[in-house]
Order: structure tokens, then sequence, then C-alpha cells
């Protein structure tokens, strides 16, 4: 009766699950329908965002902001995933024994901090580093890039540790007993064994990363045009949905919808894709 009602539930929760995104998805879509229709797929292509100026109407185009989404992940990604793979290996297989829990526990401690601290830290103490050292005003896709990637390196290390630690010893000490080096270990026997939960670190510090809204407010600049450089100042889908939502009506409203549909695809398709084809290639 206990394993009849257990998989009930299972079988409940995960058809939850599924109804809570199509749901999510038709919600977006009925509320961006409006701008859908005035736009279409041009939406993609426009880097204006203005209202008429009786507040109605008016240009709307997603280009800038999806740009920058994209820019600010690729910096954070490209910075956190090689130091979070090294903190996770020194963890696993380099560092002395009174040295991995206290780091350990400094980790998970980062990635409790609250995104609007790290905003904050980064306006105030990390953008005049940024001037002094790249130029631009300190606030821009740059300083944003870093100090995302700061915020995801805790989860990343921390799943990427979790998964190289289910490595099997016998494995590790058969390696060793043939001449391997600790490199050889790590390279051909931890990394192969632990490849699909270092790859679902990746994917879930990237879906963090996509939708960080507040952190990234304070430190890119909000300014609705494409960064040439990567010290200019621009703006994100998340921090133009959250600068503009109470104020928007009308198109404006159902563009921001729009964005927020657009995102949510992006999102969905990024991990979809890693979930169904590199993960499926590393069994």
């Amino acid at each position: 009766m206990n394993a009849k009602l257990f998989r009930q539930f299972s079988f409940f929760s995960a058809t939850l699950t599924f109804f809570l995104l199509v749901g999510i998805f038709a919600v977006l879509f009925d509320y961006a329908n409006e701008s859908i229709r005035e736009f279409g797929f041009k939406f993609l292509t426009i880097d204006t965002w203005e209202t008429g100026e009786d507040g109605y109407g008016g240009v709307f185009g997603g280009w800038v902001p999806i740009i920058g989404t994209l820019m600010s992940t690729l910096i954070a990604m490209a910075i956190a995933t090689p130091l979070a793979m090294g903190i996770a290996i020194f963890l696993t297989e380099i560092a002395h024994g009174y040295l991995i829990k206290p780091v350990s526990i400094a980790i998970e401690l980062l990635a409790a901090i609250p995104s609007i601290i790290y905003g904050m830290w980064g306006l105030f103490y990390f953008a005049p580093i940024v001037q002094e050292l790249f130029g631009g005003n300190g606030v821009g896709l740059l300083t944003a890039g870093i100090v995302l990637a700061i915020m995801i390196i805790p989860f990343m290390a921390a799943i990427t540790r979790d998964a190289m630690n289910t490595t099997p010893g016998a494995l590790k000490e058969s390696a060793y007993a043939m001449g391997a080096t600790t490199f050889d270990v790590i390279k051909d026997v931890v990394m192969p064994y632990s490849k699909a939960g270092i790859i679902g670190s990746i994917i879930l510090a990237l879906g963090r990363a996509l939708g960080e809204t507040m952190a990234v407010a304070f430190l890119i600049g909000s300014v609705m045009s494409v960064a040439h450089r990567v010290t200019d100042p621009t703006i994100s889908i998340p921090v133009l949905l959250a600068n503009n939502f109470s104020e928007a009506q009308d198109l404006q409203l159902s563009s921001m919808y729009y964005l927020a549909l657009l995102l949510f695809v992006v999102s969905f398709a990024v991990i979809a894709l890693a979930k169904f084809y590199f993960l499926r290639r590393s069994v």
C-alpha cells in the first residue's frame, strides 16, 4: 500500500511540474500576444524602446536586452566554470583533511548571500577597481559579468564537488597502483566518472546567470544601447523588466511579457539541449 501511494504521489508531482511549465508558457504567451501581433519576429532585431507621446503605443524591441543578457551570461560562465572546477578538484583530490570542511562551508555560505548584497558590493567596491584597470565608468557589461560569475561559482563548485566525491575509491587506487599521477587520476578517472554531475552543475549555474536581476541591475548600467566594448553600460532582460514593469501599460507591458517569454524559451532551450545532448553523450 505504501509503495502504491508513493508511486501515485511521485506521478502526481511529476505531472504537476509539467503542467506548471506549460501554464507559465501559456500565461506569458497570452499577455505577450499584443506585442507579437504588432512586431512579430522583427521584435528580435529592433534596438529601440520608446513609448508614444501620450504614454500609449510606441516602438519596442528586444535586441539590446537580449544581447546584454547573453553577453553578461557568457562572460560569467567563461570566468566561473574553470574556477569552480578548480575549487571542486582542490576539495576532492588535493586539499588536506583539515582544509576541506572550512573551505566547503565558506563556499556554501557564499551561495546563501542575497544577490542584492553582491550588487551593492560590486557597485561600491568592485566597480572602481574595474574602472581603474579597464577604463570606462565602472558600471557596464564586464563588471556585471564578473560579479555574476562570483555569484554562480558556489553553486557550480558545490555540485561539482559532490559529483566528484561519488567516484569510487577503488578506481582511483587502481590508477595510482598502475603508476598514474594525481593529474592523470583527475583527468582520466575522476572527470569522466563525474561528467554528468559536472554538466548538471553548469546547467544550473547557467539558469541562475540568465535570470539574475538585482545584482546585475546595480552593475550593468541600465542603458538601452548595445555595448560595443565590454566596459560599456547596457541592459539585460531581467533588469529591463524590473526597472519598467510597474510603470508599463498596454503595448509596452505586452512587449515586456514578450521579453519574458523569450527569456523563458531561451533558458528552456539551452537547458534542454544540454540535458538531451551533452548528458546523453556522457553516459
